[in-house]
């Protein structure tokens, strides 16, 4: 493999508080382990309460001072233009940081989330430049308008399949309206985060306005969330940790926006160019290793073109480059964590027990002791099985057939999911109406995956709530403030020759 060495503050590091590396009150460390070989290469704290505590009370006194939340949007927009443009000058570091830490092919880390990262705060920018209120006209004897204000601590959660892309889906929006940030990453996927942090700094980030404490979710998720001076979480991850974290915020009176759990069905018609089609279906089921909450797990084909589809599926996919993630040419390297290759592998399991044939796959794979499983296509699975139902979160696509353009919206909809969905066809008409009654929060038509941090995203159903990306994001991490100016009733004009000198500005004499 090729060799990349972590910088000495990323290999044994400390939280990031108040504008440099903090250490915890605690003595407890995380091995972070490289996925490709499942060997250490990092250390990081198993943070405390104490910690939290500590690093939100940096941002609210960051908050407070105004140092930033009273900063006009066009300077904050200048600094996050300048972390934007670190993010490039460090692209390489970024990208093979995110690699050995996730196990995402360099290749990937390099082309999307990296650019992705900086292409969000260049669009923070942006709409930190445009935080405006509105003057609404009304029937009061008052001048009445609006103005959009900062929330104060946002308290940020993040999953560890795409660590940078993610938090810079919340840190962004969040800086640019104003806000200080307490960020807890994955506990498996944390360094970028705290690389993220440097270079923020660097940008000019004043002190205290992004703050990262690592650690287990178990120990930290309730404390941060219900924190009395964090004032808005928001969340990304399974949509089980997403339940709790939304009970803990509402008895504390606390808004959240949660991207949860996607289950995604990739529909083909057979008046799709089907050659088009398979591509855009494996690229959306083995995008990540799988491990894409808006990938497309689950594909419906139309029967006339059933068998074709998947001769071309169990052609294609064992030529999908596979393995070690540092390769250039690697596509689909592995798992995040064994965790993962466990939950992956006991799914496929399941769905053989219970009558799906495997088209391709279906195997761990040994390679260099990572976490890799193969690419796997389960066929003629039962709409009820747990592998059509539950997010597998890995390199397995589940093949149904459908009979009637109905059949196929019932089928796309049968799941408690909605964060995404995929329609294959060469009719128009075909497209929008499927568009339109699809239960999802972002639809491809003839692709997939295709994201501009201009575009919102986001959940229904047991996928969750709020958007990120768009101008709507805002919505969540600003405030809307109402302001009514009484206006006395003009004088009553008066008949003197005085008055009416200086009414018509003319010589009374």
């Amino acid at each position: 493999m090729t060799e990349y060495r972590l910088p000495d503050h990323l290999r044994e590091a400390q939280h990031y508080i108040n504008g440099g590396p903090a250490p915890s009150s605690g003595s407890t460390t995380i091995a972070v382990l490289d996925p490709a070989t499942g060997q250490q290469i990092a250390t990081t704290p198993a943070g405390t309460t104490a910690d939290l505590d500590l690093a939100v009370d940096a941002a609210h006194t960051a908050f407070r001072s105004g140092t930033w939340s009273q900063l006009s949007g066009r300077e904050r927009s200048r600094v996050l233009i300048r972390v934007a443009q670190l993010f490039r000058e460090q692209a390489e570091e970024l990208a093979q940081v995110e690699s050995l830490d996730v196990g995402k092919p360099i290749s990937l880390a390099r082309a999307v989330d990296v650019n992705t990262a900086a292409d969000t705060y260049e669009y923070a920018a942006s709409l930190a430049q445009n935080l405006d209120g509105a003057v609404r006209r009304t029937p009061l004897p008052a001048h009445a308008y609006t103005q959009r204000e900062p929330l104060g601590v946002v308290a940020a959660i993040t999953p560890f399949n795409f660590p940078l892309i993610l938090s810079t889906s919340k840190i962004a929006v969040a800086l640019a309206a104003g806000n200080t940030v307490v960020h807890k990453p994955a506990e498996d996927t944390p360094l970028s985060a705290l690389l993220t942090a440097r270079l923020l700094t660097e940008a000019g980030v004043p002190d205290g306005v992004y703050n990262v404490v690592t650690g287990y979710g178990t120990d930290l998720g309730d404390h941060l969330t219900a924190h009395p001076r964090v004032a808005k979480v928001a969340f990304t991850g399974s949509t089980q940790t997403g339940a709790r974290v939304a009970a803990v915020a509402g008895q504390a009176l606390r808004p959240i926006t949660a991207e949860l759990g996607g289950n995604a069905a990739n529909i083909i018609f057979a008046d799709a160019d089907l050659a088009k089609a398979v591509e855009t279906t494996i690229s959306a089921f083995v995008f990540n290793t799988g491990q894409f909450c808006m990938g497309g797990p689950r594909l419906l084909v139309e029967r006339p073109v059933y068998d074709q589809v998947l001769e071309a599926l169990a052609g294609a996919i064992p030529h999908v480059p596979f393995g070690d993630p540092r390769d250039p040419g690697t596509v689909i390297g592995p798992l995040a964590n064994r965790r993962q290759l466990e939950k992956v592998a006991a799914a496929v399991e399941q769905a053989k027990v219970t009558g799906a044939r495997v088209v391709t796959g279906g195997e761990l794979a040994e390679i260099n002791g990572g976490f890799f499983y193969r690419p796997t296509v389960l066929a003629d699975v039962a709409n009820s099985a747990e592998a059509v139902q539950q997010e597998i979160f890995g390199p397995v696509l589940t093949v149904q057939p459908f009979d009637t353009e109905r059949e196929a919206i019932e089928l796309a909809n049968s799941t408690d999911y909605g964060l995404a969905s995929g329609i294959q066809t060469g009719n128009i008409s075909r497209a929008h109406r499927v568009a339109d009654s699809l239960d999802a929060g972002i639809i491809w038509v003839n692709a997939w995956g295709m994201l501009d941090p201009a575009m919102p995203f986001g959940g229904v159903k047991s996928s969750g709530w709020g958007r990120e990306n768009g101008p709507e994001q805002l919505e969540a991490y600003t405030r809307t403030k109402s302001v009514i100016i009484a206006i006395e009733p003009a004088p009553e004009p008066t008949t003197n020759s005085t008055a009416s000198t200086v009414s018509t500005g003319k010589d009374a004499s």
